[in-house]
C-alpha cells in the first residue's frame, strides 16, 4: 500500500483499455465545494505521469484543457472520468460535484466505483452532507478513505482534522478511521507558520520528503522517531483489531515485533472490506514540480487498499419483462451488462455516453441492445431499441484516446448511443437485459417555463426531452390542470444550470414563469340554479331548459351527476347532452378558474321544443345551470396538502418545527431517526413549500432532507382564498 517500505512508480501515464478485472481500480472522490478534489484529480494526473511538468497532456492537450472544461460544466457541476496508468494498474478517477443540488452526479459516481476517496479540507473540516454520503457508502458496504487537503493552510491542523474526521466518520468505531502518516513540516515562515513538506510512513518508520518537488525516501531522524510512536502503536493496534488473523492480537500484546508485511496486507484487507478506513494528507505539486506531496501515497493506496471490481457483487439482473437472470460477477466472457452512468451532448461528437461495464466486454462499432425502464415520472419514456455503438474511448478533459474495448470492470465513454440515457442497461441484442436502477433523489424544486418566443417554441419540446434524457435528476412535467410546462429540480443551482444548457447547448431560450399549484373549487353548501337556452334566428333556433340542484360531497368523492327528472321534461336523449354540459363548466371552474370537484349534481326538471331541441342546446343549458347555482352559494377554494416527512438533525428539530408551523403547517408526529436525528411529519400546504427544500437546506446547514407526497384537498383560509379570486377576476 502507500507505506510500502520501498516503493516506486513503474509505468505511468495515460490509460488505455484494460485487459483484466484485476489490473482496473474505480474511485470516487467525494468532498464538499472547495474541498479540493478536482485540484486533486489534477495533482494524481501529474504524478501518474498523464501530464507532464510542462503541463503538456499527452497527444497534443494541456493541463490548462482539463480546467477549461471543468469551468465550461459551470464550477464542476459534473461528474468526469480521468483515467490513469499507475505501476501495471488502471485506475479510473471518478470527480464528483461538491454543490448539494448535484447529488444526482454524486449518486451516478457512487454506482460507478468500487471505493470512494473523502476530501476534507483541513481548514473547513467535514460539513453534513458529506457525512450523509458517508453513511450512504456504509449502508452498502463500499470501501473508504480519507484525504486532508488544504495543508498549507495556515489554520491547518492535521492531527486536530484527523480526530475531526473520525468523531464524524468513526461514530461505531473511532479506532477504524486512523492515519497512515504524520506530515512533516518544514521551518518556519515569517508568519509562523510553518508548511508541510513531507510525511512520516507509520508501519514503515520511513520518510517521504517532497520539497524538492519530486518524492525522496529516507529514514528519519532519531529525534523524529518518538514523535510518530504513540499513533503508530495506535495504528498497529488498530489494524489488529480488524484482521482476520485472531492470533495476531495475542502476538502483539506478547511483546512480538510484527512483521511489515504482514501489517501491510492485514490492512490492505481490512481497507478493501470496508472495516478499516486509513487517513491520509495530500497537497497539490508548486510550479515546475513533478508530484504533489502524498500523491504517490493516495496512488499506492488505490492501488493496493481498495477493492478490485471482481469483489463486488454482480448487479440485479432482469429480463426487459422482468424475469430475474443470474450474471456472474465481472466475467468478461459472460453476458453483456453495462450501464449508463453519465449522458452528455458534445457540439462536435453528439451525445456522448459514459459506461460501467459490469459484465461482458463492449467493444466499438457493436450492435446492442438499449433498455430503459422505470423513469417513466420523470419523463423517461421506457423503451428497448436496438442501436449501433460508435467509438469507445477514455477521456481526459478536451481529449478523448480511443479504445478496442472495455471489459468488465472498465468505464469507457461510448459516441453515437442516440436513445441511450443515463441510467439504461447496455446488453447483447441476442439476449437483453435490464440492470436494477440506483436510487435517484426526488427532485422538489419546480421551475416553470415557457418558450420565449414562436421560434424557442418550436425547439423547447426537442430541447427539454434531451435535457431530462441526461439528467434523471430533473423531472419534466405539462401539468394538465394549470397548463404549465415545469422543470423539477434539485435546487436553484441546479436549475440555473438547466436553463444555460436549453439556451447554450440547444439554442432554446426560455422565460421563467411564477409555479402555480393545481387549485380545485367547491360548492360549501346546497344551491340550485337554472339554466335556459332559448334563441330564434330562422330556420332551426335552440331551446333547452334545464333545472338542477348541487350540494357538496366528501373530499375524494369527485363529481356526481344524478337523474331525476319525471315524466319525460327532459327528453331520455338529453340528459347525458346535459350531464356533459355541466361536467364541461366544473372542469372550467365557476369562481377562480379552476376545476370543481366533490360535488352531487342532481338533473330536477326541464323542457323541450319538438323541434328546436338539441344535443348542444342542452349542454348549453346545463352550464348556465351550474354558473346559475354559484353564484348564490359560498364556493370554496381548495388548496393542495401534502405530507412531509423532515429526516433532520436534533439541533435543528426546533427551528424545523417552527418554519413549518410558519407555513401553515401542521406537526402531527415526530420519532427518533438514529444517529443523533429525528423524523418529523407534517402536513403542508403545497402553496407554501415551492421553495422549501432551498429554505430547509439553509435552515439545517445542509444536513436535512424531506419528502412529500399529496394528500388530499382542503378549503384555504378565506383572506388568501379572495386573494386569489380577485387576481383571477383582474386576469379575465
Amino acid at each position: 500500500m502507500g507505506d510500502k517500505a520501498n516503493a516506486h512508480p513503474g509505468a505511468a501515464g495515460r490509460a488505455t483499455a484494460a485487459d483484466h478485472p484485476a489490473s482496473v481500480r474505480n474511485v470516487v472522490l467525494v468532498g464538499h465545494s472547495g474541498s479540493g478534489k478536482t485540484t486533486l484529480v489534477e495533482a494524481l494526473a501529474l504524478t501518474a505521469g498523464a501530464v507532464n511538468r510542462a503541463g503538456r497532456v499527452e497527444d497534443g492537450g494541456t493541463v490548462s484543457d482539463y480546467d477549461e472544461i471543468e469551468h465550461r460544466q459551470q464550477r464542476s457541476v459534473q461528474l468526469s472520468l480521468v483515467p490513469v496508468d499507475w505501476d501495471g494498474y488502471k485506475i479510473n478517477i471518478l470527480d464528483t460535484p461538491g454543490y448539494a443540488d448535484f447529488v444526482g452526479e454524486l449518486r451516478a459516481g457512487l454506482r460507478a466505483a468500487d471505493a470512494a476517496l473523502f476530501v476534507v479540507s483541513a481548514s473547513d473540516g467535514v460539513d453534513g452532507s458529506t457525512r450523509m454520503v458517508w453513511e450512504e457508502c456504509a449502508a452498502v458496504g463500499m470501501p473508504r478513505a480519507i484525504v486532508i487537503t488544504h495543508l498549507e493552510s495556515a489554520r491547518a491542523d492535521f492531527d486536530e482534522m484527523t480526530r475531526t474526521c473520525a468523531e464524524a466518520f468513526g461514530a461505531d468505531d473511532p479506532d477504524a478511521v486512523l492515519p497512515l502518516y504524520l506530515p512533516l513540516h518544514g521551518p518556519q515562515g515569517p508568519d509562523g507558520h510553518a508548511p508541510v513538506t513531507g510525511l512520516i510512513g507509520l508501519l514503515s518508520q520511513r520518510l517521504f520528503d517532497y520539497a524538492s518537488g519530486e518524492r525522496k525516501e529516507s529514514e528519519p531522524g532519531p529525534e523524529q522517531l518518538p514523535l510518530i510512536e504513540e499513533a503508530r502503536n495506535r495504528l498497529i493496534e488498530g489494524i489488529i483489531a480488524e484482521s482476520e488473523d485472531e492470533t495476531l492480537m495475542d502476538r502483539y500484546l506478547g511483546g512480538e515485533e510484527l512483521d511489515f508485511k504482514t501489517l501491510v496486507q492485514d490492512l490492505e484487507r481490512a481497507v478493501a472490506r470496508g472495516i478499516f478506513f486509513p487517513v491520509l494528507a495530500a497537497a497539490p505539486a508548486a510550479e515546475g514540480a513533478k508530484q504533489g506531496l502524498g500523491t504517490v501515497e493516495l496512488l499506492e493506496l488505490i492501488t493496493g487498499g481498495f477493492p478490485t471490481p471482481l469483489e463486488r457483487e454482480a448487479p440485479t439482473v432482469t429480463t426487459p419483462d422482468g424475469r430475474a437472470r443470474q450474471v456472474k460477477a465481472c466475467d468478461p466472457d459472460g453476458p453483456l451488462v453495462a450501464e449508463v452512468v453519465k449522458t452528455a451532448s458534445d457540439p462536435y461528437v453528439g451525445r456522448v455516453s459514459m459506461v460501467r461495464v459490469f459484465s461482458g466486454t463492449l467493444r466499438p462499432d457493436e450492435t446492442v441492445h438499449v433498455s430503459g425502464h422505470g423513469l417513466a415520472d420523470r419523463g423517461h419514456e421506457d423503451h428497448d431499441v436496438d442501436e449501433r455503438i460508435g467509438a469507445l474511448s477514455a477521456p481526459f478533459g478536451k481529449q478523448q484516446r480511443a479504445l478496442t474495448h472495455a471489459i468488465a470492470g472498465d468505464l469507457a465513454c461510448v459516441a453515437k448511443l442516440s436513445r441511450a440515457e443515463t441510467g439504461d442497461t447496455l446488453s447483447s441484442k441476442d439476449d437483453p437485459l435490464l440492470m436494477e436502477p440506483w436510487e435517484m433523489p426526488d427532485p422538489l424544486l419546480p421551475l416553470a417555463i415557457q418558450a420565449h418566443s414562436k421560434a424557442d417554441e418550436d425547439k423547447l419540446s426537442q430541447g427539454l426531452g434531451r435535457l431530462v434524457a441526461e439528467d434523471p435528476t430533473m423531472r419534466l412535467e405539462q401539468n394538465q390542470d394549470t397548463h404549465q410546462v415545469v422543470l423539477w429540480c434539485l435546487g436553484e443551482a441546479h436549475a440555473d444550470v438547466a436553463l444555460e444548457r436549453l439556451r447554450s447547448r440547444y439554442g432554446v431560450q426560455v422565460d421563467v414563469v411564477p409555479h402555480k399549484v393545481s387549485l380545485r373549487e367547491t360548492f360549501a353548501d346546497r344551491s340550485a340554479g337554472r339554466g335556459r337556452h332559448v334563441k330564434q334566428s330562422g330556420g332551426h333556433g335552440q331551446y333547452a331548459i334545464c333545472a338542477i340542484e348541487v350540494e357538496p360531497l366528501p373530499g375524494g368523492s369527485g363529481i356526481e351527476f344524478v337523474d331525476k327528472v319525471v315524466g319525460g321534461a327532459v327528453p331520455r336523449q338529453f340528459i347525458p347532452s346535459v350531464e356533459k354540459g355541466v361536467r364541461a363548466q366544473a372542469a372550467k371552474g365557476v369562481a377562480a378558474g379552476y376545476a370543481l370537484i366533490d360535488i352531487r349534481i342532481t338533473l330536477l326538471d326541464g323542457k323541450a321544443h319538438s323541434v328546436d331541441s338539441s344535443d348542444a342546446a342542452f349542454q348549453t343549458a346545463g352550464a348556465l345551470a351550474l354558473r346559475e347555482a354559484a353564484v348564490d352559494a359560498r364556493i370554496h377554494l381548495l388548496e393542495p396538502v401534502a405530507e412531509v416527512t423532515v429526516l433532520v438533525g436534533d439541533e435543528y428539530v426546533g427551528a424545523v418545527m417552527s418554519d413549518l408551523s410558519g407555513r401553515r403547517g401542521r406537526v402531527v408526529g415526530t420519532e427518533q431517526a438514529g444517529g443523533n436525528r429525528t423524523l418529523v411529519r407534517a402536513e403542508v400546504p403545497e402553496i407554501e413549500i415551492g421553495r422549501y427544500g432551498v429554505d430547509l437546506r439553509s435552515l439545517s446547514h445542509g444536513t436535512a432532507r424531506f419528502n412529500r407526497t399529496y394528500a388530499r384537498h382542503e378549503p384555504m383560509p378565506a383572506q388568501l382564498a379572495e386573494k386569489i379570486r380577485e387576481q383571477a377576476q383582474g386576469n379575465t
